[in-house]
């Protein structure tokens, strides 16, 4: 049986809602609500994708924002994972990137400078001395223009925008999709694809600070933790790159094997106290370009673990070090520090500036591609 597309069109005195059946079984479905307007008055929407076994995402265009994630835990519970804002308001206030789309540049360029083509740009400075996750306005301060999509396996969205050329100092008319999946399996797939009309640099992300007990349940310090590297791009006390891609092997930032993320966090380790715990880029095993296991975690009251599988060269570990209690989130929980983590799938920090990483450079004529998946599962143990 062919799925309908359209089930019903319903109009409140809140809120339209498109209801899409985006799956056989009539069960995986996409909605849409209202979610405000930004100061500059453009309308912002909310999606609520939900899978055929109940798991369920929520996507603001604003950003491409996942403002909640709910998957089951060992009893079938299906908790919200992912820290965030029940408002839109909240979010225009201000953020530490809460599920946010990042980009042009997820991560830092130092001092706001790059050279490409024997040019060099000057972008925003936003962080001390250095640019940081795109400048004052990001991809995740935009409004993105969204779609439902038809999928086979699950429920999807899919995010645009036109990057203008000089946008945050930035060369080129970069045009971005974004495509978020809530597969039937519990996996989140989020898939990146991008075109400029001038050879520029490109790295996207998404800003998840996830909790798998809960969110604003407590601190994350005992969930076991695995990253499939042996390396890690050691930084200054501004969080640049030295260079130097450094050995995890007898350092707290050995996670080869799954240790509790809170036990080494407080090491006498000049690289964590430069970050106030861990907040680094960790060099991925295998080739990039292709899908492979980048982290694991586990969290054991809830039994709820996720896999990450990147096509990715690296991903980027922060702890939440600058929570500080000062934030209200959703339901009025109150985020006080290392109430969540980030697994960041990315290119290196400041990558413009390290001929020896792998290049961050799209040219004109290219397309940039990559993939990340978020697999949720349970365990009794």
């Amino acid at each position: 049986m062919k799925p309908n597309k359209v089930l019903y069109l319903a109009v409140t005195c809140s809120a339209i809602i498109l209801v899409l059946n985006l799956s056989a079984s009539g069960q995986a479905k996409v909605t849409k609500e209202n979610f405000g307007k930004t100061s500059e008055g453009q309308n912002v929407d909310i999606y609520t994708l939900t899978n055929r076994r109940g798991a369920e995402v929520k996507i603001t265009n604003y950003g491409g924002i996942i403002t909640s994630l709910k998957v089951p835990d060992r009893k079938g519970k299906r908790d919200d994972i992912v820290l965030g804002f029940d408002n839109l308001d909240a979010y225009l206030k201000g953020s530490p990137y809460f599920g946010a789309i990042i980009g042009r540049y997820a991560n830092r360029i130092a001092k706001g400078r790059f050279t490409l083509n024997g040019h060099q740009y000057t972008l925003a400075v936003n962080n001390g001395e250095n640019h940081l996750h795109g400048g004052i306005k990001g991809f995740d301060k935009v409004v993105w223009t969204a779609r439902p999509l038809k999928v086979p396996n699950g429920a999807a969205l899919r995010l645009t925008y036109l990057s203008k050329d000089a946008e945050e100092g930035y060369p080129g008319n970069l045009s971005v999709r974004v495509i978020y999946t809530l597969t039937n399996a519990n996996e989140l797939k989020i898939e990146y694809w991008a075109t400029t009309d001038k050879d520029t640099v490109i790295n996207l992300t998404s800003h998840s600070y996830f909790n798998l007990a809960g969110q604003g349940i407590g601190d994350i310090l005992n969930h076991q933790l695995l990253i499939n590297a042996r390396r890690f791009t050691a930084t200054d006390a501004g969080s640049i790159p030295t260079g130097e891609l450094k050995s995890v092997k007898g350092t707290p930032f050995d996670f080869t094997s799954a240790f509790r993320i809170g036990e080494r966090i407080n090491d006498d380790d000049q690289q964590l106290k430069f970050a106030k715990g861990y907040d680094h880029n960790f060099v991925l095993n295998g080739r990039m370009g292709t899908l492979r296991q980048a982290a694991v975690v586990y969290e054991p009251t809830s039994g709820r673990s996720m896999e990450i599988w990147t096509t990715e060269p690296g991903i980027q570990f922060y702890t939440g070090n600058f929570l500080d209690g000062t934030l209200t989130g959703k339901d009025g929980k109150v985020y006080q520090q290392r109430y969540g983590f980030c697994l960041e799938t990315q290119h290196f920090p400041d990558s413009p500036n390290h001929p020896s990483f792998p290049t961050a450079v799209l040219r004109r004529g290219q397309q940039y591609h990559t993939i990340t998946i978020h697999r949720f599962k349970t365990s009794s143990r």
